[in-house]
């Protein structure tokens, strides 16, 4: 008997026992209604750097968000769906995180159908509970970036993969195409799920490689329109802020799509048992090992050219559901205790979220009365301008950086921005807005609060660190200037809640 024929067999024979239509789908409802109760706690957040990005790019014409996107580096799927929505419900931070936690939510019935499609109803319920739960999608689903979006279509091109190339059940190839070209137009990491989908059909579906090739041809009719930018984005942009990762990154890789506890491990332990005890593997191991060749391409990438963010591996949970589902399905009493072992800690873990992952909201909020029209901000840490904006709203200011005067304060030009950080001199670039600066007129140097040196060792953080002290020590130091005011928030919060936390001193221009 073949594996398809195996699969089949016991999906026929679980299906026998299947709940009615509707008893199914009031469970998967109810499923969701706890999900979205365990996804909300923490909606109202303020954005951080990232999520400033998100919502200054797509506040631009949709016609002009493509092109906008070489100073970016991502691909515009995500920004042009964005774009959509505020101009449905806004931008303010509830509203576009609810526009992350519907896919977020969207997972579970999603991983019901993929996994109780390929290997039973029992493997259908355990993928959706695990969705359900999933601390990568709870912190993601209420965040303004494009992870739950690739999330769900790696759910569903882990299924179709698995389907159409791996049993060879060409009615799925259609949804494969369509699935993987929408995840590499969402995020560039779709890239890798390919390069590994690839790896695993000439490791253990050689039979069916037509299928695959056919596959990947459409795939790339259909992306080929976004390589020119994607070209240029790799030459000009990249990710300067990311360190190469070392093999500890590696090899905690796929529980960042969880969650890196010892959840994770009692449910990976499970799952291998339950691998191991049946005959009928060929599909999950072969899932597993797209993810595995996923992540080996993607570290092996960075290397050369640093990009590593555990956040990107978004693209790694569907191959991993999937695979979590049929091994614990299998694994009996186990594969249950193992299930609710994830369960309890993993529904848990959204009451340890803060309500903060930055404190730009407020550091705007405390220099913002000091301002008026004409006035200055000075970003030291160049990425944090567009969430400055956002939070310093309409008002006519002037935003700089140590790159210079920032036409656009909703986009960060990351077009070698690093060659461009490191020419910068005191001399050259700061005289020179110091002396634009009216008397009467303030100015707002907003400078990174250097606590976690380790995230200042890369190429770009480097430069930001050495450039914004130098830079707020000549300011502090020029007689020209006084300090009005200095913003600062709790050190202990500090510790608890921020990501890259700011402070702000007010300068006044002597008369």
């Amino acid at each position: 008997m073949t594996a398809a024929q195996a699969i089949e067999r016991m999906r026929v024979n679980l299906d026998a026992a299947a709940l009615p239509r509707w008893a199914t789908a009031a469970a998967l409802a109810l499923l969701c209604a706890l999900s979205v109760w365990l996804r909300t706690r923490v909606l109202g957040a303020g954005f951080w750097i990232d999520e400033g990005i998100s919502v200054g790019i797509a506040h631009h014409h949709l016609t002009a968000i493509p092109h906008l996107l070489r100073r970016d580096g991502s691909p515009p799927l995500y920004y042009l769906l964005l774009h959509v929505w505020i101009g449905w419900f806004g931008d303010g931070e509830r509203a576009t995180h609810v526009f992350s936690l519907i896919p977020a939510i969207a997972c579970i019935p999603a991983a019901y159908w993929a996994a109780r499609s390929l290997f039973g109803r029992t493997a259908g319920w355990v993928g959706a509970a695990l969705a359900a739960v999933d601390p990568y999608l709870t912190y993601y689903g209420q965040e303004t970036r494009m992870y739950t979006f690739a999330a769900l279509l790696s759910i569903i091109a882990a299924a179709a993969y698995a389907h159409g190339v791996l049993l060879g059940r060409r009615a799925y190839l259609p949804l494969l195409v369509l699935s993987l070209a929408l995840l590499l137009y969402t995020h560039n990491w779709g890239l890798y799920l390919c390069v590994g989908f690839a790896v695993t059909t000439a490791l253990l579906a050689r039979d069916h490689w037509r299928e695959a090739v056919g596959a990947g041809v459409a795939t790339l009719v259909l992306y080929a329109p976004w390589l020119p930018t994607l070209a240029f984005q790799a030459r000009h942009t990249g990710a300067p802020w990311a360190t190469r990762p070392g093999i500890h990154a590696l090899l905690i890789a796929p529980a960042s799509a969880f969650a890196s506890d010892i959840a994770f491990g009692v449910v990976a332990a499970f799952v291998a048992l339950g691998l191991a005890r049946r005959r009928d593997r060929a599909v999950p191991v072969a899932l597993l090992v797209a993810a595995a060749s996923t992540v080996v391409v993607a570290w092996t990438v960075a290397q050369a050219s640093p990009s590593w963010a555990s956040r990107y591996l978004a693209v790694l949970l569907g191959p991993l559901l999937l695979a979590a589902g049929a091994g614990l399905a299998r694994a009996g009493k186990f594969g249950v205790a193992a299930l609710a072992v994830a369960v309890v800690l993993w529904t848990n873990y959204s009451f340890t979220l803060h309500d903060e992952k930055s404190n730009v909201r407020a550091i705007a909020y405390g220099v913002a009365p000091y301002l008026t029209s004409g006035d200055v901000v000075l970003s030291t840490h160049p990425e944090q301008v567009p969430v400055l904006r956002y939070y310093l709203g309409t008002m006519p200011l002037r935003y700089s950086t140590q790159l210079g005067p920032v036409p656009d304060p909703r986009v960060m030009d990351w077009r070698d921005a690093v060659d461009r950080l490191r020419a910068v001199t005191v001399r050259r670039d700061l005289e020179p807005l110091l002396a634009s600066v009216r008397p009467g007129q303030h100015l707002v140097v907003v400078s990174p609060v250097f606590r976690d040196y380790h995230a200042w060792k890369a190429r770009w953080t480097r430069l930001v660190y050495l450039t914004s002290q130098a830079w707020t020590r000549a300011i502090a130091a020029d007689p020209r200037f006084v300090a009005e005011k200095t913003v600062k928030t709790d050190e202990i919060l500090l510790e608890r809640n921020y990501w890259k936390p700011l402070q702000a001193v007010v300068y006044l221009r002597r008369r």
